[in-house]
């Protein structure tokens, strides 16, 4: 009798019997069980766009896994989407569905104790959600993301998926009919993939190959180019070479290459939202927590060198099309480590040999003359934020780098939409958001929606937004996020009234509530936390396990 030698410790022995037998039942037999066993989490849906294609490319990984001695078996989690969830309490769960995805991917993993492990997915916290998951799991593991969509063109110009926000503004004001703006809806979103602008799922793409635990070149391939296919089979390809030289996610997710990933996001000015990601990751790695003042340091160290949509006309296949992630680290490597290791087994340096520099200058711009000598991403601190807020200045026009105006205090997303929408917001105002932090909140739900209206209504060119809720990497404008403490636990926030002066700096680094320290003192003698009514169920935990914004929002 033929004597199986199998690879998986679970298979092996009368001790794996039991287990054979289970996965001979879905019709695995046992020359397939004696290989490797590569996990593939599929979060396919036909609910979010940036996911729609991940089973076409899951059969892919497939492929790729059996053409190098692999066997892939399959399993998925939720991915919700971000545009769908904004506006409504559905944007209360999408930061925590983060850490639920990388629950629930740890649990799969270690109760089959699975060789190796490929992550599909694309969208805002999916992609951080699944590296935290390798990070935890630290089995050899490779991401893979569907790409971004291509972008809309409406009156010769190109737009991603948030015109559609705008034109409500537009049809408010009388410069658009309700048949263009239909028209408008129609086309907005061409195809599926990734919204077409650098927002948190595109960032986090970029900034997975960038720690390395992508495929090079692969983190801006378009969701419908074939390219995308094609590595989608590599990618199942690498994971089993992991597997065989035993190179796991600790090993490739570094302090090192987290600090690449980190001057990657300066570089490229990529979503805000990104920061209290690379935390998280950071953290489930094992290496402890990774302060905002890291962040702080690397923004005026690295020069923002890519400008993408909505920093700039420029959408996210115009960034791949002028070199993409490679390009930008070609441009950063003397402020890397490029001896850092990526999941093609190379290191930084020798993968990117294969690559040239940008032939679009206008996408990507050389180190000696960048975009801005500054990082595209940077922390406030005062007495606003003690332990500070993020705030994107590549997305900030020049005349509101340094602003002092008054204050409009709303409680809620929907009272601040209402009012700007209704001609109650005047210019030159700073619109204060609160309550609406990770315990606050609860869940941290992003303010996208305040600031597209302000577009809309031709405000955004005058007036600021401050929050302790976070923003889309779509927004542009001066917006500031994350800050910390949250107005729930008694931070200075909850304190401002209508009329207060605040005073933003961002060259300075500075967010600044101009009251005197003892009226401050008075007021707080006469605060109570307001208690928002939530629905029964996760928001409720998530709500006393979250940590704060300033420590990447995780879960404990």
């Amino acid at each position: 009798m033929e004597e199986y030698q199998y690879y998986n410790q679970l298979l092996k022995g009368d001790g794996g019997a039991l287990k054979r037998a289970l996965y001979k039942s879905m019709g695995f037999t046992d020359s397939a069980l004696e290989k490797p066993l590569i996990a593939i989490v599929n979060t396919y849906t036909n609910a979010t766009p940036g996911h729609y294609n991940i089973n076409e490319m899951c059969e892919q990984v497939k492929k790729g896994i059996e053409s190098r001695g692999g066997t892939a078996m399959v399993f998925g989690s939720i991915a919700p989407c971000d545009g769908i969830a904004e506006g409504h309490d559905g944007m209360r769960y999408i930061l925590p569905s983060r850490d639920l995805i990388t629950s629930s991917v740890e649990c799969m993993v270690r109760a089959h104790k699975f060789d190796g492990l490929v992550l599909l997915g694309s969208c805002d916290k999916i992609v951080p959600g699944l590296l935290m998951a390798a990070a935890r799991l630290d089995i050899p593991s490779v991401f893979c993301n569907s790409g971004p969509m291509m972008p809309a063109m409406y009156k010769n110009k190109h737009y991603d998926g948030n015109i559609v926000t705008e034109a409500v503004g537009w049809k408010q004001r009388g410069e658009i009919s309700q048949e263009e703006f239909r028209e408008i809806e129609n086309l907005a979103e061409p195809c599926v993939g990734s919204c077409a602008m650098l927002g948190t799922a595109n960032t986090m793409g970029c900034l997975a190959e960038a720690m390395g635990m992508s495929l090079p070149g692969s983190g801006t391939v378009p969701a419908i180019y074939s390219k995308r296919m094609q590595i989608a089979y590599s990618t199942g390809e690498v994971i089993v070479d992991l597997v065989a030289k035993k190179l796991t996610a600790r090993q490739i997710i570094t302090k090192d290459s987290i600090y690449n990933a980190m001057a990657v996001l300066m570089g490229i000015g990529g979503s805000t939202n990104a920061i209290m990601h690379l935390q998280a990751i950071h953290k489930e790695a094992g290496l402890g927590e990774l302060p905002l003042t890291l962040f702080d340091e690397l923004s005026r160290k690295i020069p923002q060198i890519a400008s993408v949509y909505p920093a700039s006309p420029y959408d996210m296949v115009d960034f791949y099309e002028a070199g993409g992630v490679p390009a930008v680290m070609k441009e950063l490597g003397s402020l890397l480590h490029m001896e850092c290791l990526n999941v093609s087994g190379s290191n930084m340096e020798e993968s990117l040999k294969q690559f040239g520099f940008s032939g679009r200058r206008e996408v990507i711009k050389s180190i000696k003359e960048p975009f801005h000598l500054t990082g595209g991403v940077a922390v406030l601190r005062g007495n606003l934020a003690p332990l500070g807020a993020v705030v994107k200045p590549a997305a900030i026009p020049a005349h509101l780098m340094r602003i002092e105006g008054k204050s409009q205090v709303f409680q809620s997303e929907q009272e601040a939409c209402q009012a700007i929408l209704n001609g109650m917001v005047e210019e030159n105002t700073i619109i204060i958001l609160r309550y609406e932090g990770p315990k606050g909140g609860p869940g941290m739900p992003e303010m996208y929606r305040p600031m597209k209206c302000l577009e809309g209504m031709n405000l955004s060119d005058s007036c600021a937004l401050i929050t302790d809720g976070r923003f889309s990497g779509s927004n542009r404008g001066c917006f500031v996020g994350h800050i910390s403490p949250e107005a729930y636990e008694g931070g200075i926030l909850a304190l401002v009234e209508d009329g207060d002066m605040i005073r933003i700096d961002v060259d300075k680094r500075e967010l600044s509530l101009l009251i005197e320290d003892t009226v401050l003192n008075e007021r707080k003698k006469h605060w109570i936390r307001p208690e928002k009514e939530v629905l029964d169920g996760y928001l409720n935990t998530y709500k006393k396990i979250s940590q704060s914004a300033a420590q990447g929002a995780v879960v404990e």
